[in-house]
């Protein structure tokens, strides 16, 4: 794991040019402390921050070049299936790193059907000095950040936007457009960045750069694999839940086994939940020592599942190490998220994700994380509620829908509490619901939906287009797919994942120099997942519903009583530090003078929303972290 920069820029000499990608390099040190490579010849200039991984030594660091010279590459990632391949060249190694394994597949079998055989995550940069070509590379996920741009006449990449702030003359400009898809979004979806003339490379891309042109080609696609996954569903006879648990379980062990492989101590996340409690059983049962497993719990027990990750790592016998954060613990991370995220983000679980990646780093190098399942497997609330409520809305006439929804939206955040309180005895739970208020405010966004298409949209929309001053409207994406169920977990999977959730995690872990490993999301299993009946996925009537087939993977390890329990998320309680610690901090950066001066939010609406928070009227901390973590963001850059 590591940080690649560089740039294409007839425009700097070849002296200047050192000192540049240096710099530029600096900017992203913490994503690779071990060592820097800088490489320059005439125009072009490529630079790497090393995090030592696999090859410790001399023989792995960057920027390498192929066996005759002819590629020159910087790279951020790991090839898990790079001895496989290296069965199959016919070269004398001069060390065991993957990138030498990866430049030797280049020159053997070209870029493209190289990119097209590497298990992993990765994103390159590659100079090839006989096409006077510059190739940029981001992995089938988007597990791994690149960002490239003009600036003037110059082509300029790294895997942070810090890297661009250090290049001569970039002038570090909003782009409004992408400011609006943020706010709908909690984050800014590729291929857009905060800034304008910069871009995210799209996952699954090849981006090939000569004489000036530039052109994209696309390697791999997750809506060509969920639709070629639809209509070549798997068919597994009479037994066909016990074949397809076979197979999965076979696959999830390999993607696992791969991504052992490591020169560092290794370790992984533990929740408790479905996913990560997978994925350290796997790599527990292929271990010869108790695994490494790390968990954080809040004082604060809406949101804390120390006591389930605790239970999963006694049942698995894994090292377990736990912290209880205090909320004053939390609160100190937030003057450093803008920096460590480097353009606005506003999932709140950035705080304990950052958290747990920091307690990790004090032990292990690498961490395996569970991330992807609920994409694959139907584990978002969402997935099976969703289809379920426009089955039944969509039965109603519009204008009660429109009423109840408006209805909803009148009710006090504590009326909401009572009512559910109130409940408890009547409706199973009720009393006992997670953030109840959340989930009506919810309720009450949809109902208004006069399509599935809308309801979509409303689920995952924060704020409208109209709170940016001078932005273009902004949409959720759309794609329908074989079933509402499906197709919301393919936008998620080509969306919420790669911009939001895997954003998150690799920038937490990044910014202490920690290898997060996301094993679900190997291709092989993806590809697999989509060709599963979506029955082997969501069970409406089951108990939990979603993820039904790795659950029952995971109930050969560990008892379904350790893990069956509601979705909990990874959330801290924003909405009472922005009544409590935090207020001081917010009304800052919330006040109507400041804002109107900005420029760039219309105030009105922000200061009602902070209002009725504070008035305790509504809960709007998710609408309200948008428009802070922007702001902070601002004030910074």
């Amino acid at each position: 794991m590591c940080g690649i920069t560089g740039f294409w820029a007839e425009s700097i000499g070849t002296s200047r040019a050192t000192d540049v990608v240096r710099a530029m390099c600096d900017s992203i040190a913490h994503r690779g402390p071990d060592a820097e490579g800088v490489w320059v010849r005439g125009a072009v200039a490529l630079g790497h921050r090393r995090l030592a991984i696999l090859d410790v030594s001399e023989a792995g660091a960057q920027p390498m070049s192929s066996p005759s010279g002819r590629y020159v590459m910087v790279y951020n990632g790991e090839v898990y299936n790079h001895l496989d391949l290296r069965a199959e060249l016919d070269e004398t190694w001069r060390g065991t790193s993957d990138t030498e394994t990866m430049l030797a597949a280049f020159e053997k079998w070209g870029i493209t059907a190289s990119v097209k055989r590497f298990v992993g995550m990765f994103a390159c940069a590659i100079w090839d000095t006989k096409e006077e070509e510059l190739v940029l590379i981001r992995d089938r996920l988007g597990i791994k950040p690149l960002y490239w741009g003009k600036v003037g006449s110059a082509l300029v990449f790294g895997s942070e936007l810090k890297t661009f702030r250090a290049f001569p003359g970039f002038e570090s400009k909003v782009d409004r457009g992408a400011l609006a898809a943020y706010m709908r979004a909690n984050c800014v979806p590729h291929p857009q960045t905060i800034y304008e003339g910069v871009h995210q490379m799209s996952p699954g891309t090849i981006l090939r750069a000569r004489r000036g042109v530039t052109r994209v080609e696309v390697f791999w696609s997750a809506r060509d694999v969920a639709r070629n996954g639809l209509e070549s569903p798997l068919h597994f006879g009479t037994n066909q839940a016990e074949l397809a648990k076979e197979l999965l379980h076979e696959k999830l062990m390999d993607a696992v086994k791969l991504r052992l492989l490591s020169d560092v101590p290794l370790g992984a996340f533990l929740s408790g939940g479905v996913d990560s409690s997978l994925v350290v059983a796997l790599m527990q049962v292929q271990s010869e020592n108790p695994v490494r497993t790390f968990s954080i719990g809040f004082e604060d027990k809406a949101y804390d599942e120390a006591d389930h990750a605790r239970a999963v790592a006694k049942h698995l016998g894994t090292n377990h190490t736990e912290l209880v954060v205090r909320p004053e613990d939390a609160l100190e991370v937030v003057p450093r998220l803008s920096q460590i995220w480097d353009e606005p983000f506003a999932d709140s679980s950035q705080i304990p994700t950052f958290l747990v990646s920091q307690l990790a780093r004090e032990h292990v190098t690498v961490s395996l994380s569970g991330d992807g399942g609920d994409e694959l497997f139907g584990g978002y609330n969402r997935h099976i509620l969703g289809p379920k409520a426009w089955g039944l809305m969509s039965r109603l006439p519009s204008h009660l829908r429109s009423g109840a929804s408006d209805l909803i939206g009148m009710l006090r955040a504590e009326q909401t509490d009572r009512l559910f309180g109130a409940l408890d005895g009547r409706i199973p739970g009720a009393g006992k619901m997670r953030l109840p208020t959340d989930k009506l405010q919810k309720l009450g966004r949809i109902l208004g939906a006069q399509s599935f298409q809308e309801l979509y949209a409303r689920l995952v929309t924060h704020w409208d287009s109209g709170v940016v001053l001078g932005a273009p409207e902004t949409a959720a994406p759309w794609a329908e797919m074989g079933s509402n169920a499906e197709t919301m977990m393919l936008l998620d999977m080509e969306t919420y994942l790669p911009d939001d959730i895997l954003t998150k995690v690799d920038r937490a872990s990044m910014a202490v120099s920690l290898e997060a490993r996301v094993p679900l999301l190997d291709h092989r299993v993806v590809e697999f997942a989509w060709r599963l009946p979506l029955d082997m996925k969501i069970r409406p009537k089951a108990d939990p519903a979603g993820k039904w087939l790795l659950r029952q993977v995971l109930y050969d390890y560990v008892p379904s009583a350790l893990i069956d329990r509601p979705k909990m998320g990874f959330g801290v309680p924003i909405d009472a530090w922005l009544r409590g610690p935090l207020r001081e901090w917010a009304e800052d950066l919330l006040h109507p003078d400041r804002l109107k001066q900005e420029g760039y939010f219309d105030p009105a609406p922000i200061r009602q929303k902070w209002d009725e928070h504070q008035s305790r009227a509504h809960n709007w901390q998710h609408h309200l972290w948008d428009v802070l973590m922007f702001q902070a963001w601002n004030s910074q850059t």
